[in-house]
């Protein structure tokens, strides 16, 4: 342990205390200083209480709480850089806890990098406070600056990570580590980028949505240059989470080593994959006949059904996708539709009024309110732009684009607007044509089907999809599982667009079109795009496994894949390994829970004794064990 001066202290702040309470006291203060030190070869954040001389009195106390502290009578001292008190007495007296001259159990420090977010004091508060969370999702304790300096604070910390503010909270700041060097290098080996390499880094780190949303290859060679570069074994999770701010905490749980006492609970393949036709889509006639003499929709299950093996035609797509997107009830007459309709549309139009008459003065005062227009007017003019309906810069279309992501912000404040909800909402205004329509379809598929999760800024719902999703391979395909593992590819990062916002960008607007119909539907399982991923990734498999493609050959020719996949044919494969899973008697209990068949004794922790238990440890085994095999066979 380094002695006391030994470590260069790098920045010092006095008159920085922690608030707390004890029995009926008003405002008891635990009054210290915030250093910011170097030791052990990285930057440390330390606060330790201000020492008080032994004529004080004293009252020991042994519970060690933040909440619960004795108090004494002191004068607050200002302390400077070099860390002596200037010696001055203040008129005023406050009540601070007792403060012993040895190393108080109440002091606390942690590793900068450590950090996961800093959070601000709102502007009104009267002094500034800072709130450090860890990457363990441990807070400390706020930190408050009676005497000023938590802006010089910040400033100092920037020089030695990068603190990017979030998209929907000003007060609420990411961290993490210094690194560009490994990115930038990253991007110009794959020669993507139009702009300058340094920009394009700066860019990922003050915006990971952005970065991601503009090609997941950038995002994810970020991976491979700051993690996996001469690396011979795998990082830990907490530090995928340190160098991904965006997708903070998705260091895969499921990529666990074989522990003594697990079983191979699948010893056998799946069972052959069947053969799949897609059927015509649903025509004006065929719907009609859904449809009975007071409007309501009959027959829904076998309708879904419907819609799901061959969609619907062009021409009834906008009056289907109302129900689909549950902006009507299937139930509904044709005369609740319109006293619905027209709620609707007042209610749209009540919304869109109250951030149109924002004032410039309001609004310089609205942060939030600023920061979700200045994004949308950025996302709007760039989004489908080579598709006709959006291609005339005069067009009301792109008007109308803007104004239901501003009346969408209104309408769901905490959430406000991200990146990437642009491309959600464009194929629904194309069809719909019509902007309260489009905009309660809109508002149906982020809530009614549940896209909103994605983009959530702990990113809980990313997070668990590509868990699931890493599942769900290690079943499907062990050998590319454990080829994707060879090349440090099997956390999937790179499929991260494809889940966040649908497959938007991989597929022709037509297609796209025709998926989500199809998805909406919500047939013919729980969670059927995870593996409309798989249906993707199986088709290539072959190739990039003859090709022996490494690290940055599989992301960049996964990111080559977009708008040159055929809609039909990947639907037909995931319906197909849909049946390939739900026909084979031993499913892993995991994987029925993510695809829905797992009956309600086993959802509530019961299984039967016919069907196998399972851990995600155990899937790996099975996964490693099954590509083990087919690598044999190979050889043979």
């Amino acid at each position: 342990m380094a002695e006391a001066g030994v470590n260069p202290v790098l920045f010092e702040q006095g008159g920085v205390f922690i608030h707390t309470t004890q029995g009926d006291a008003e405002d008891v203060l635990l009054g210290g200083k915030v250093q910011l030190v170097r030791k052990y070869g990285s930057e440390y954040i330390e606060w330790n209480p201000l020492h008080v001389s032994d004529s004080e009195p004293r009252i020991e106390q042994p519970d060690k709480d933040w909440t619960v502290v004795n108090t004494v009578s002191y004068r607050k001292d200002n302390v400077g850089a070099a860390g002596e008190s200037n010696g001055k007495p203040d008129a005023e007296s406050v009540v601070v806890a007792h403060q012993p001259t040895r190393r108080s159990h109440y002091s606390m420090h942690c590793k900068l990098n450590d950090v996961k977010t800093i959070r601000k004091s709102k502007p009104t508060l009267g002094w500034s406070y800072l709130v450090f969370k860890l990457k363990d999702n441990v807070s400390m304790p706020p930190l408050h600056f009676h005497e000023g300096g938590s802006d010089k604070l910040m400033a100092e910390i920037k020089k030695y990570v990068t603190v990017a503010t979030t998209p929907t909270d000003k007060r609420l700041m990411v961290v993490t580590p210094n690194n560009c060097d490994a990115l930038t290098q990253s991007f110009s080996e794959l020669q993507i980028l139009k702009e300058t390499s340094q920009t394009y880094a700066h860019k990922f780190f003050q915006d990971p949505y952005t970065a991601t949303l503009g090609g997941f290859s950038k995002v994810t060679n970020f991976l491979k240059d700051n993690l996996l570069v001469n690396q011979p074994y795998s990082r830990p999770a907490d530090e995928y989470a340190e160098l991904m701010p965006d997708m903070a905490g998705l260091g895969l749980t499921m990529s666990l080593e074989a522990e003594h006492g697990y079983e191979l609970i699948m010893q056998a393949k799946l069972g052959p994959r069947p053969e799949i036709t897609r059927s015509d889509p649903v025509t004006q006639e065929e719907w009609k006949k859904h449809i009975d003499k007071e409007g309501r929709i009959t027959d829904v299950p076998q309708l879904m059904k419907r819609i799901f093996k061959g969609g619907l035609s062009p021409s009834i797509r906008a009056e289907v996708y109302q129900f689909l997107l549950s902006y009507y009830p299937w139930d509904s007459t044709t005369k609740e539709r319109t006293e619905i309709k027209k709620r609707k549309e007042e209610e749209y139009f009540v919304m869109k009024a109250q951030w149109r008459t924002v004032t410039a003065e309001q609004e310089k005062r609205f942060s939030k309110f600023a920061e979700n227009k200045c994004i949308i007017d950025k996302d709007v003019v760039r989004t489908d732009r080579v598709h006709p309906y959006y291609q005339n810069d005069s067009s009301s279309h792109l008007e109308i684009l803007n104004d239901i992501l501003m009346t969408y912000c209104q309408f769901n404040f905490d959430l406000g607007y991200v990146q990437g909800m642009s491309d959600l909402l464009s194929p629904i205004l194309l069809v719909m044509d019509d902007e309260v329509d489009a905009y309660w379809c809109f508002v149906g598929f982020m809530d009614h089907i549940g896209v909103c999760v994605n983009f959530d800024m702990e990113q809980d719902g990313m997070k668990k999809q590509l868990l699931d999703l890493n599942k769900l391979l290690q079943v499907i395909d062990p050998k590319l599982y454990s080829y994707l593992q060879a090349k440090d590819c099997s956390n999937l990062y790179f499929v991260f667009r494809w889940l966040l916002i649908w497959f938007k960008r991989e597929f022709t607007m037509e297609n796209i079109l025709r998926i989500w119909e199809v998805m909406w539907t919500g047939e013919p399982c729980k969670n059927f795009h995870m593996l409309m991923c798989l249906a993707i990734l199986d088709g290539e498999a072959e190739h990039m496994q003859k090709e022996d493609f490494g690290f940055s050959d599989i992301l960049k020719h996964v990111n080559d894949l977009s708008c040159r996949i055929d809609g039909d044919v990947i639907l037909a494969r995931a319906e197909a390994i849909y049946l390939q899973l739900s026909e084979y008697k031993e499913l892993p209990h995991v994987i029925k829970e993510i695809i829905g068949t797992a009956p309600a004794s086993e959802e509530n922790g019961a299984t039967t004794g016919t069907e196998s238990p399972v851990s995600e440890s155990s899937i790996e085994v099975l996964a490693e064990s099954e590509g083990e095999q087919a690598a044999e066979q190979e050889q043979t």
